[in-house]
């Protein structure tokens, strides 16, 4: 058999084992957040619990940071690749619209730690590395908001009566980024993009922290009206 088209050699068993093992750490520091907030995130903590010594977890995540910065790169990765899914299940400018708020609060709902890790909390003393904490999936969730609007813009732009948007008004990374990706975009696109995703994450983020519990039977219902509501806002139908 041609070496070029044999299968990859199956996974060692020590390289198993170290993968379990960190997958471990990262459910516990999740769970420790969930409980005791983003300081709770502890290297020693998660060694208690699971009966290494720090010096053996070590060897895992060198750091607290590095811990953090892992976990945020697969969770964030993790709702990039759900609201996309669920996007792609769609072709009509509306229904994706609507299949990407719905993806985001069905996984927010599944995740609330998750949630509350990227878009909530800081983790007190935390450093980012240089380039960001998680910057593919922040650019494809960036990019996939602002391809929502894309699709939709030719119906809604007759409708944006209120925005004086300019590129100045973005950060320069941003700016680039969508006149690179979507060079007809025009900066109220952009802007548009962003009320987009301030739209559906203000209700879930309510919910996810529990504001919502005193107020409404049906959150699930409430959501729904608002995803409605904003495509109808852009002349379209989901």
């Amino acid at each position: 058999m041609d070496a070029a088209k044999q299968d990859p050699p199956a996974q060692s068993r020590r390289e198993r084992l170290r993968a379990e093992t960190s997958a471990e750490i990262k459910a516990i520091a999740l769970r420790l957040m969930a409980e005791g907030g983003p300081s709770a995130i502890s290297l020693r903590a998660i060694a208690r619990e699971m009966g290494m010594t720090a010096g053996a977890i070590y060897g895992y995540y060198p750091t607290r940071d590095d811990l953090v910065t892992t976990l945020i790169t697969d969770v964030y990765t993790s709702l990039v690749d759900a609201v996309e899914a669920a996007r792609d299940t769609r072709s009509d400018p509306g229904g994706r619209i609507i299949a990407w708020g719905r993806a985001l609060r069905t996984w927010a709902l599944a995740n609330p730690e998750g949630f509350r890790l990227i878009y909530g909390d800081p983790v007190p003393g935390y450093i980012a590395p240089e380039g960001g904490r998680a910057p593919e999936a922040e650019h494809r969730a960036c990019a996939g908001l602002t391809g929502l609007v894309a699709d939709a813009w030719p119906t809604a732009a007759a409708g944006q009566t209120h925005s004086d948007a300019d590129w100045a008004d973005f950060t320069p990374s941003l700016a680039a980024d969508a006149r690179t990706e979507f060079p007809d975009l025009p900066p109220a696109a952009v802007a548009l993009a962003l009320r987009l995703w301030g739209r559906m994450h203000g209700l879930v983020s309510l919910e996810v922290y529990g504001h919502l519990r005193t107020q409404s039977h049906d959150p699930a219902k409430l959501y729904e009206a608002e995803l409605r509501d904003l495509v109808a806002s852009y002349g379209l139908t989901g």
